[in-house]
């Protein structure tokens, strides 16, 4: 039993020009964050191998660049409230310089080990790591063979990858600087022997969504 996930980060949003965090919050697409929903539908449709299923976190931004592609494949988005980014806590809709200039310690501490010493109020980065895991886990069983795109978040999708690849969660920003908005990551990803963790094999990372090479548009 295996499944290809399609892991796409959202697209980008008002808060991406300032690198503000943002978790929890509700914050619209740019103009450009709505482009690139639209190359990312254009992506699956030129695939010789679509997507058989969208899977998107609760948050209105990853619905939003999910959008473009159901309607081109015409299929129907399933919801996970467990993808939801993580909550930043006090640094929710906030810089890091803004955190470093009035918490220079925990600014420091966060930035030397992300996963042990998280914002102040932040989700335990591990119980995210754990959730996402468990969230694309389920996800797989349910479209064994099959391949899926799952839009998501970007801290998220990170701690994800470094759970299921044996990576130490506190190396997630310097393994994984970033993953750009709508582009897209494949892993393959197999239920684990007994109690055992899902299997995991990293496919591809940050793959532009543009078209192939004498693709017209």
């Amino acid at each position: 039993m295996t499944a290809t996930l399609l892991l796409a980060r959202h697209g980008q949003t008002v808060w991406h020009a300032e690198n503000r965090y943002a978790g929890i919050s509700d914050v619209a697409l740019t103009p450009e964050g709505r482009a690139q929903a639209g190359r990312l539908a254009g992506w699956a449709v030129w695939q010789p191998h679509r997507p058989d299923a969208v899977w998107t976190s609760t948050v209105p931004r990853a619905i939003e660049t999910a959008a473009p592609v159901c309607a081109a494949l015409g299929l129907t988005p399933h919801r996970e409230h467990d993808l939801r980014e993580c909550d930043f806590g006090t640094v929710e809709g906030r810089t890091l310089a803004e955190f470093a200039a009035e918490c220079p310690e925990a600014a420091a501490a966060f930035t030397r080990d992300p996963a042990a010493h998280p914002f102040p109020g932040a989700e335990d980065p591990r119980a995210a790591a754990a959730r996402g895991a468990a969230a694309l886990a389920r996800i797989a069983a349910a479209h064994d063979g099959g391949r899926v795109l799952v839009v998501a978040h970007n801290t998220l999708f990170r701690l994800v990858l470094c759970a299921l690849l044996g990576i130490p969660l506190g190396e997630y920003r310097r393994v994984f600087p970033a993953l750009r908005n709508a582009a897209v990551t494949e892993l393959r990803l197999a239920p684990g022997r007994g109690a055992a963790p899902p299997r995991a094999a990293l496919l591809a990372l940050n793959v532009p969504v543009e078209p192939p090479a004498g693709t017209d548009g």
